[in-house]
């Protein structure tokens, strides 16, 4: 049990990472960006067909991240610029990117077995696989939070809050929206990507099938993290991030190992999302009866 709950807090960290970029467009941009889905295969295909064929996989992973950009400039592009609507946009763009990772790959899936990764120095120090996919997940997590804490605390920063929060009051403060709701997508695609290079570097494959559901992932994973950990403040939004990651994967590790059939996890995660989004809806219907019963108190 105690190595499930490690596994799992491993792949999470890397997870988080994914749930950072969703959270960048569903709750800063109020966009939901379906690129998400293309964008992280994408990643892990341009990181293993790298390293597959001899390329430094620390540069492997930072050409990962500038693929998922432009794929977040594509999206950012077509619903500015051609005025498509930001969900027929990313569906778009997402399509067309199953038929690039293919292209990138040249196959279904990319075997990394033997090969060295960005977790094989740590490993070499003499770390098990897990302890280093933690450790190194850890490093670029803390990393990636304060330097997302820093930047939107910077002037456009604060533009690409504002454009998301009230994009009529942002123009009237001479701010250009369009050229603000691009940034937030490229920025969000390429964590999408890197997270999606990484993990393919844990699992030692990349398959042109990871990204399906991935949305609906980093949906759950924000849900949970809001939800269980708060959001008294941007920083302490990111850490909480972060830990729904973690604790969405312990408990599809715990699901997992109760017995629930691994074909019913996108069905279960569905359902968790439902009733995470559902919540304010059940809190409204609840109020009134806690008024009554401590009226009853009284």
């Amino acid at each position: 049990m105690f190595e499930i709950i490690l596994g799992a807090i491993s792949l999470g960290l890397l997870w988080a990472i994914m749930t950072i970029g969703v959270y960048i467009t569903y709750r800063i941009l109020d966009i939901a960006d379906l690129t998400v889905e293309g964008s992280i295969a994408m990643g892990a295909a341009i990181a293993a067909f790298s390293i597959f064929n001899g390329m430094n996989p620390f540069v492997a992973t930072c050409l990962a991240f500038v693929g998922g950009m432009l794929a977040g400039l594509v999206t950012g592009i077509l619903h500015t610029k051609l005025k498509i609507p930001a969900l027929l946009a990313g569906i778009l763009t997402m399509i067309a990117l199953y038929s690039v990772n293919l292209r990138i790959m040249g196959k279904a899936n990319l075997s990394l077995l033997r090969i060295d990764t960005v977790f094989t120095p740590m490993e070499n120090l003499g770390l098990s696989p897990t302890y280093s996919v933690m450790l190194f997940g850890f490093i670029s997590v803390m990393a990636i939070v304060g330097l997302l804490y820093w930047f939107f605390g910077t002037e456009i920063g604060c533009a690409i809050r504002a454009t998301g929060n009230n994009p009529q009051m942002a123009r009237a403060q001479g701010i250009n929206t369009n050229n603000m709701i691009i940034l937030g997508l490229v920025i969000s695609n390429g964590l999408v990507a890197l997270s999606g290079s990484l993990i393919a570097q844990s699992q030692s494959f990349a398959d042109i099938q990871m990204g399906i559901g991935s949305i609906v992932i980093g949906l759950a994973s924000v849900i949970i993290g809001e939800v269980i950990f708060g959001t008294r403040n941007f920083f302490n939004c990111l850490i909480s991030l972060v830990l729904g990651a973690i604790t969405y994967r312990i408990i599809i590790a715990l699901v997992l190992k109760m017995g629930m059939p691994a074909n019913d996890l996108k069905l279960f995660t569905a359902i968790t999302v439902a009733i995470a989004l559902s919540l304010p809806v059940f809190k409204t219907y609840l109020r009134p009866i806690k008024k009554s019963m401590n009226g009853g108190d009284l």
